[in-house]
């Protein structure tokens, strides 16, 4: 959790649209490359998940973090609580951007507003992605298997926090850190547990889903059914780890997998993680 996100001012004005600079954070000069790569955080993450991987796949990929209202230096802002709120102002936001191919990856909740974003894009009669990458997340359709927390006792939201292990022990062991903390998470988990998902056509782009192996949260076989969202060729890698695989020993293979499975060829990976 980024220290930025503890202290919380004033939110911005109800309405009012942040830039699209806001949302969209570049760690690495790469704004030539041939691809885009949107990446979209988990519950309580923010932009610089993925500082390492817009360094690594540079300059072969242009690596475009978003950073959700809530967090970082957006903290002064209210966080979204539905789904459909979030994706009508992202899919705003990103507009400008989608002047080549691109591709959308998520983990968790990201994955949930991943795959919204692509069929926002066709809604808006916007350029469509050229993959979907989902991480730590089962199909849509699929009911959660997990107790809703958004609106649990505080008591009950830190012990889940502490079972998912992504959440520093030290911020979930200081009042004064959880006290700002916790809206944000709240909000994160309202975005995924008040999802509805509604029947539509299926994408016709490739599908690239990777899970944990001991993911407690996304099964193997909830993994697969991501096979029903589109008629293009979907795959699925498993990794060692829990939910948060991607940020455990199986780094490496990870983004080592999700560069291969962007559009185009040779996406050269630089350095080693950090």
């Amino acid at each position: 959790m980024d220290p930025a996100t503890l202290n919380r001012p004033a939110p911005r004005r109800a309405g009012s649209r942040a830039p699209s600079d806001d949302w969209c954070v570049r760690w690495a000069a790469a704004q030539d490359a041939p691809v885009r790569l949107f990446c979209l955080p988990h519950t309580g993450g923010g932009a610089a998940l993925y500082r390492d991987w817009a360094r690594r796949l540079a300059p072969d990929v242009d690596v475009v973090s978003i950073r959700l209202p809530g967090r970082e230096k957006r903290f002064r802002e209210t966080p979204y609580r539905r789904l459909d709120d979030l994706v009508e102002a992202l899919a705003e936001a990103v507009e400008p951007l989608l002047d080549r191919p691109y591709a959308w990856f998520g983990h968790s909740m990201g994955a949930l507003v991943a795959y919204e974003m692509c069929r926002a894009a066709r809604g808006l009669g916007q350029r469509e992605p050229e993959r979907l990458l989902v991480s730590g997340r089962r199909a849509p359709h699929l009911p959660s298997r997990q107790r809703r927390v958004h609106d649990a006792p505080d008591d009950a939201l830190v012990a889940h926090l502490r079972e998912l292990n992504g959440t520093p022990a030290e911020v979930l062991d200081s009042s004064a850190a959880l006290g700002a903390l916790l809206p944000m998470m709240r909000a994160d988990f309202a975005v995924s547990e008040t999802y509805h998902w509604r029947a539509g056509p299926p994408l016709t782009c490739p599908v690239l889903v990777l899970g944990g192996r001991d993911d407690a949260l996304a099964a193997p076989g909830e993994l697969a059914a991501w096979r029903e969202y589109s008629t293009g060729d979907c795959e699925v890698r498993l990794f060692d780890g829990g939910h948060f695989f991607l940020h455990e020993e199986s780094r490496e293979q990870v983004l080592t997998t999700l560069a291969a499975g962007l559009p185009g060829r040779d996406i050269a990976l630089t350095g080693r993680q950090q």
